[in-house]
C-alpha cells in the first residue's frame, strides 16, 4: 500500500488560487464554528454546570455505596465548585457598575459661640456684689452644606435615566449627588415622582453609560436566590446581600420622614436591606432586576420588601416616552378591612377599605379637588368593589386603580352610613408630589 502524499494529492487536484480559496473558508468556518460554541457555553453555563455537577455527583453517591472512604470529601469538595457562588459572583461583576449610591445634602445654619464684654452675669446677686463672669453667647455665621440623607439606584438608560424610591428623593429644597461604582460624583436631578408607588426617577448628564436589564417578576418562585445590591446605612456604597424569595404579594404600610403609604404585592426576602439600601435592584441569578428595595421591618431579623419590577415598568416608559409618569388616581387614604377590623370595630363587612385619614393633620381620608372628592366619597366610607371587582385580602384598591386608565369612568359600590350605593368615578391625572 503506497503512502498517501498530501501535498502532491493538493497539487495535482487544485490550483494555486483554488487552494488559498478553499483554505480561507475553512478557517472562516472554523473561527465561526468556535465563536458559536464559546457563545453557546456562555449562554447556556448554569445548565451546562448543573449538568456536569449531577453527573459528578450522582457517581459520587454511588461510590459512597460501594465503601470508597474518600467519596463523602469529593462530594463536599465538588460541591462547593458547583455552588451559586460562581453565578452570584458572575451577576454582582456583570450588575455592579449600574448601580449608583444616591446622597443628600442641604445647606444649614453654621452656628459660633462668642463672649459679649457688655452682658455680664451674676449668679450670687448683692450677697457677692462685683462678682460677675461672661455667658458664652450664640450666633449664626452662614451656612455649610452637610449631608442628610442616602440612598440607591440603578441606571436604566445609557443617557443616565435612574430608578430609586420616592422616599429617597422626596425633598425639593436639597441637593442630590450620584456617586457611581467607578467613584465618580455627578449632579443629579429629580425627574418624575410617582404619585402611587414610592418610586422616583432621578436623571444625570451622561452617555455610554451601564444599564440593568429589566427582569419578569410575576415568575418568581418562593425560595428563589436573589441578590440585593445597594448604599448600605448611606455609607457603605455598592455592598451586596444574599437571600431567597420570603414571600410573595405581601401588603405592608411603609413609613417614612413623609408619611406612610400601602404598599401591596410586595416581594419578601431575607437578602439584608439596610437603611440607605433603598432603591437599589433585587437581582436574580442571571444579573435582572426583578424587584426594587423599599422598606425593612423595624424589630425584625431578615425580613425586607422589594417593589416588583412588573410594577414599575410602565412608570419607566412613561418617562421615557413623555418626560413624566402619568398615572390615574382616586385621592383617598384608606385601610384594608378583614375578620379582625369587622370584629373589634362592629363593622357589617369583613372586606373592602375604609376611607380613613392618617396619623398626621397632613394626611386627610380624602384629597381635597380629587376624583374622589368629586364623586362625593367621604370620610369612614367603605369601598367594597370596583367595576364588579371585590377589594379583598387578594385584590388591593391600589392594584385595580393601577391597571385604569386616565380619564376612565369606573363605578365604586360604597357602604356609607349603613346604606349601600355605586357611585361613578372620573379618574384623573396624579399630580407629582
Amino acid at each position: 500500500m503506497q503512502n498517501f502524499n498530501l501535498i502532491k494529492f493538493v497539487k495535482s487536484n487544485f490550483t494555486k488560487k483554488e487552494f488559498i480559496s478553499a483554505f480561507a473558508t475553512s478557517l472562516l468556518a472554523l473561527i465561526l464554528f468556535i465563536a458559536l460554541g464559546s457563545g453557546l457555553v456562555w449562554r447556556y453555563r448554569a445548565n451546562i454546570f448543573g449538568y456536569f455537577a449531577k453527573e459528578y455527583l450522582e457517581e459520587a453517591r454511588g461510590d459512597i455505596g460501594k465503601g470508597d472512604a474518600q467519596a463523602t470529601e469529593r462530594i463536599l469538595e465538588k460541591q462547593t465548585i458547583f455552588s451559586q457562588e460562581h453565578f452570584v459572583v458572575d451577576a454582582v461583576k456583570k450588575t455592579n457598575p449600574a448601580v449608583v449610591s444616591i446622597i443628600i445634602s442641604k445647606e444649614v445654619p453654621k452656628y459660633e459661640t462668642y463672649i459679649d464684654p457688655n452682658q455680664q452675669n451674676n449668679p450670687f446677686g448683692d450677697l457677692f456684689p462685683g462678682f460677675s463672669f461672661n455667658i458664652p453667647q450664640y450666633r449664626q455665621n452662614g451656612t455649610e452644606k452637610k449631608q442628610i440623607g442616602g440612598g440607591s439606584g440603578f441606571f436604566v438608560s445609557a443617557d443616565g435615566l435612574i430608578v430609586t424610591n420616592k422616599h429617597v428623593v422626596d425633598q425639593k429644597d436639597v441637593e442630590y449627588t450620584v456617586f457611581t461604582n467607578d467613584g465618580k460624583k455627578h449632579a443629579a436631578s429629580v425627574v418624575a415622582r410617582d404619585p402611587v408607588l414610592d418610586i422616583a426617577l432621578i436623571k444625570i448628564e451622561g452617555s455610554g453609560l451601564p444599564f440593568l436589564s429589566l427582569g419578569n417578576s410575576d415568575k418568581l418562585e418562593v425560595g428563589q436566590n436573589v441578590i440585593a445590591i445597594g448604599n448600605a446605612l448611606g455609607e457603605f456604597r455598592n455592598t451586596v446581600s444574599v437571600g431567597v424569595v420570603s414571600g410573595l404579594a405581601r401588603s405592608i404600610t411603609a413609613s417614612s420622614g413623609s408619611g406612610s403609604e400601602v404598599l401591596d404585592k410586595v416581594i419578601q426576602t431575607d437578602a439584608a436591606i439596610n437603611p440607605g439600601n433603598s432603591g437599589g435592584p433585587l437581582l436574580d441569578l442571571s444579573g435582572k432586576v426583578i424587584g426594587v428595595n423599599v422598606a425593612v421591618a423595624e424589630g425584625s431579623q431578615n425580613i425586607g420588601f422589594a417593589l416588583p419590577i412588573n410594577s414599575v415598568k410602565s412608570a419607566i416608559e412613561s418617562v421615557k416616552s413623555t418626560g413624566k409618569i402619568i398615572r390615574p388616581y382616586l385621592g383617598v387614604r384608606y385601610v384594608a378591612i378583614n375578620a379582625q377590623m369587622k370584629e373589634k370595630n362592629n363593622l357589617t363587612v369583613d372586606y373592602g377599605v375604609l376611607v380613613k385619614a392618617g396619623a398626621t393633620a397632613n394626611e386627610l381620608a380624602v384629597i381635597p379637588g380629587s376624583p374622589a372628592d368629586k364623586a362625593g366619597i367621604v370620610e369612614n366610607d367603605i369601598i367594597l368593589e370596583i367595576d364588579g371587582t371585590k377589594l379583598d385580602d387578594k385584590t388591593s384598591l391600589a392594584s385595580v386603580i393601577r391597571e385604569k386608565n386616565v380619564g376612565q369612568v369606573i363605578n365604586l359600590k360604597i357602604l356609607s352610613k349603613g346604606v349601600e350605593k355605586t357611585v361613578k368615578v372620573t379618574l384623573e391625572v396624579a399630580k407629582d408630589s
